[in-house]
């Protein structure tokens, strides 16, 4: 398929700022719920650093793929606020299945870049993440980049 950069969703490519400043930065229990209506509503905005990234490798003719945690149930609300934040164009978003739902952050993403270059024929070049989870294990790129992440940590 191609020479290739995953991209993470949270706190990555977009950014759920105006969720947590709502919600005690963190200081309140999260409410998965409430969030989960933050994030369909699509209304995260771009990280600007990331986003002059992905602008970058798509003009040097990189496929994109989004790799994120988030389940299968928001891809509607996902693919809407990633659009609407200036990513409008990728090869794949891979979302958790049901199947996925027991698997630590580390494996399942692991096991999906593992599928994007062995099943699928894609070459990873770049892999981008604010959580060691999206930048670990196997099938990783040739290059990492970690953002930090202030809002939350996903062990």
């Amino acid at each position: 398929m191609g020479r290739t950069w995953v991209f993470d969703v949270d706190e990555t490519s977009l950014f759920n700022l105006p969720y947590f400043a709502k919600h005690g930065f963190g200081a309140e229990i999260f409410n998965p719920t409430l969030f989960y209506e933050w994030v369909d509503s699509a209304k995260g905005p771009a990280l600007p650093a990331t986003l002059m990234l992905y602008r970058k490798v798509i003009s040097l003719g990189f496929k994109v793929v989004f790799l994120t945690g988030r389940t299968e149930a928001h891809r509607k609300g996902t693919e809407a606020n990633l659009k609407w934040a200036g990513y409008p164009t990728w090869e794949r978003l891979i979302l958790r299945g049901a199947s996925d739902s027991k698997s630590t952050a580390i494996a399942y993403k692991s096991n999906e870049r593992k599928k994007l270059e062995e099943k699928y024929g894609y070459r990873i070049h770049g892999n981008i993440g604010d959580e060691w989870s999206d930048i670990i294990g196997t099938n990783i790129g040739n290059r990492t980049f970690k953002l930090p992440d202030p809002m939350y940590y996903v062990g």
